[in-house]
């Protein structure tokens, strides 16, 4: 009998084996990979805010800025409007936003398979990532704890994130997460603060078209503004449409109707002249706070009616083609009004606390301040005549010498040979001193010229020496921010340091005395209006910049004129335009303001307006050419040719002199005592038909300083 035949295995394939082998790593590596990843959801799970945190926590800082009466001016950095609850979202919103960001939404669990795919697919395709396949739960992960960046490991930790908030929260509970705090555009966060800001009313009223523009902001809200580009957001509110009907959401009907293209937008908020004074108050805050994540509330000195009044005086008195300034300070130094151009729109730069430029015989406040405070007194006699400092030999604007005058009248008329002589007298270092002592913060060179505002200087430190005047010689530093509060906590209040004394009241009190004297009867009456004003021009040779600044009532304000390229405006002199429009400010602004007396009061005669423009012998320009950038004398110029209209000695023939000059001088001559007409003498102060004699200011007598001519009549 044969033996049966035992069948043996075939043996195993070699590469079979190895298949195995390699599914079973794999199935223990995928084993551990999703017990890693269970950890690590339910690690982050518990480590997750509660909802009440997440809906209390900004995604940033959001300042609300306050004009003194309450009224928000500006806000910036992220904007909130009200939280809403997820049955206080309509309907068309929430359908709107899952249509077109997560129509799996309410299927995955917070991050979608079929997304990733789709995502990955296309990479594959196009050679770069074009969608992300991110799921409304990841993108709130990422709005709330993460940054944008396209990075594997970021996305790892999104997935990570999203998956524990689908852990911990319900749909409903992610969805009105997400609907309230993601970014719409326009700093913008939420449903409500987004249709606040493009349709003008709350999100809980909003309709199946506003909701498919507001939804379709979330891809590219810079793209899509309906205030950026209208037709792009037409556009894309229909692909949102037509989302909502492929999901079930709407019927093609309700779609059709839908009239994105017919939605009437909220309009844009003015950005006008109170950004100019925002940009200048809100850097402070780094130094007065350290809160940097709470939201806050910034209460300010500015005043709407008289920063109204302040933008019209500027726009109605600035010269074509020419800029203009203002800023207006309380006693205590609060910023009531500041303008720092004619539009903030076509340009935001401050020329109020920004441009620094010669303010001309505006800066005689500090050589005459400085000549009070050693000894002087404003019915002291001085000559004006020829003098030469230094090779340095300025000129009064009529071109003429007026003999022996009080320091009132020459700083009512602004002559300059005074100025010059006093500044010689207490010496140039002294005026600097004390022009930094008053809070000019720009370089203040010691060349003779300095007395005639060679210097540059910024109009907030000019409106702020006078301020300190007004205020009988305590400092006054301008402040716009009066407290700041946080989560209705108050975490800033400005106090008012009346301690740093600069000149004595007397001194104070004088510089008053003249400072009035130039707007009762000087260069400065085109600012007076109808109260007791002290202030002064300043005009830089060929009228490149005209100045004005003055006080009454308690409020101090500064003016600026001229053009940004520092060209020469015909016709500008602070007496004119800047006077004006300070008059024009200062009419409303002091309006509902009790009348203050000045501690002394002028009686001077009103003589003829001059402009007060500030030159030299053969230089065109005001000191321009007499120093160089470091302040040093330059070498004498040949004095310039100017044809028939000078003599040659200088002096200019009656024919060449205006009417206005020729009336200032002869009244000059009557106050002071001086007879013989202003053309049969030469500008030098000489009698042409007596070459030996001296001056004629020799001997001459002083007018006393309250003496009232006929003509004369007391500030009313």
């Amino acid at each position: 009998m044969a033996r049966a035949r035992t069948s043996r295995p075939a043996p195993r394939s070699p590469w079979r084996r190895r298949l195995i082998v390699s599914i079973q790593i794999l199935v223990g590596l995928a084993v551990l990979a999703i017990g890693a990843l269970v950890v690590a959801v339910y690690v982050a799970r518990s480590q997750l805010p509660s909802f009440d945190q997440l809906k209390s926590s900004p995604n940033g800082q959001m300042i609300r800025v306050h004009a003194a009466d309450g009224t928000v001016i500006v806000s910036l950095g992220p904007s909130y409007g009200e939280w809403l609850p997820y049955d206080r979202i309509p309907t068309v919103m929430r359908d709107a936003t899952v249509a077109v960001e997560d129509r799996r939404f309410y299927q995955h669990p917070g991050v979608d398979p079929i997304g990733v795919a789709r995502s990955v697919m296309v990479r594959y395709e196009r050679g770069r990532w074009i969608q992300g396949g991110s799921t409304i739960t990841q993108q709130l992960a990422r709005n709330v704890f993460l940054n944008n960046q396209k990075k594997f490991g970021r996305k790892f930790r999104e997935w990570i994130l999203a998956l524990a908030l689908e852990r911990k929260f319900s749909k409903d509970q992610i969805l009105e997460l997400y609907l309230n705090k993601v970014y719409y555009g326009g700093g913008a966060y939420g449903i409500d603060a987004a249709s606040r800001k493009f349709f003008g009313h709350g999100a809980d009223s909003l309709s199946l078209s506003e909701a498919a523009v507001i939804a379709g902001l979330v891809k590219a809200p810079s793209n899509y503004s309906p205030t950026a580009d209208a037709q792009a957001a037409v556009g894309r509110a229909g692909v949102v449409l037509d989302a909502m009907v492929r999901s079930g959401a709407i019927s093609r009907t309700q779609a059709d109707n839908a009239d994105p293209q017919g939605l009437k937008l909220a309009p844009e908020p003015q950005q006008n002249s109170v950004r100019y004074f925002t940009d200048w108050a809100l850097p402070q805050l780094d130094t007065l706070i350290d809160e940097t994540q709470a939201p806050l509330e910034v209460w300010t000195t500015l005043d709407l009616g008289m920063q109204r009044a302040a933008d019209a005086a500027i726009r109605s008195n600035a010269p074509n083609g020419a800029q203009g300034a203002l800023v207006s300070l309380d006693r205590d130094g609060a910023v009531k009004a500041m303008v720092g151009g004619k539009d903030y729109v076509s340009s935001i730069y401050n020329r109020a606390t920004q441009a620094q430029r010669q303010p001309g015989s505006a800066f005689k406040l500090f050589v005459y301040l400085a000549a009070l405070e050693a000894g002087h007194k404003p019915e002291d006699t001085i000559v004006d005549e020829p003098v030469t400092i230094d090779g340095w030999s300025p000129r009064n604007d009529s071109r003429h010498f007026s003999g022996q005058v009080t320091l009132r009248t020459a700083f009512a008329y602004s002559l300059n040979t005074v100025a010059a002589k006093l500044g010689q007298e207490v010496g140039f270092t002294t005026v600097a001193d004390m022009a930094r002592r008053f809070g000019i913060t720009t370089p203040v060179n010691t060349h003779p010229s300095m007395v005639l505002g060679t210097s540059d200087v910024r109009l907030i430190d000019m409106t702020r020496a006078f301020a300190s005047v007004a205020a009988k010689g305590v400092a006054v530093a301008p402040y716009g921010i009066t407290r700041v509060t946080a989560n209705g906590q108050t975490i800033y209040t400005h106090e008012v340091d009346r301690s740093h004394v600069l000149v004595a009241p007397s001194v104070a009190a004088e510089m008053t005395d003249l400072l009035q004297t130039a707007v009762n009867t000087g260069t400065g009456r085109q600012a007076q209006i109808g109260r007791p004003v002290a202030g002064k021009t300043g005009t830089t040779t060929s009228t490149k910049d005209g100045w004005f600044l003055g006080f009454s009532s308690g409020l101090t304000t500064g003016v600026w004129m001229g053009r940004d390229d520092a060209k020469p405006i015909p016709g500008l002199h602070g007496g004119t335009a800047p006077a004006r429009a300070f008059a024009d400010f200062m009419k409303v602004a002091v309006a509902n303001r009790p009348i203050e007396q000045f501690d002394t009061q002028v009686t001077l005669p009103e003589w003829q307006l001059e402009p007060d423009e500030e030159s030299y012998f053969g230089q065109p320009d005001n000191g321009a050419a007499m120093v160089d950038e470091d302040g040093n004398p330059l070498p004498a110029q040949p004095q310039a040719q100017v044809g028939d209209e000078q003599d040659g000695d200088g002096s200019e023939p009656p024919q060449a002199r205006t009417q206005p000059q020729q009336q200032l001088d002869d009244l000059i001559d009557r106050v002071t005592g001086r007879d013989a007409p202003r053309e049969d003498r030469r500008g030098d102060g000489r009698d042409p038909a007596a070459p030996g004699r001296q001056p004629l200011a020799t001997g001459r007598q002083p007018l006393p300083p309250q003496r009232q001519l006929p003509d004369e009549r007391p500030y009313q």
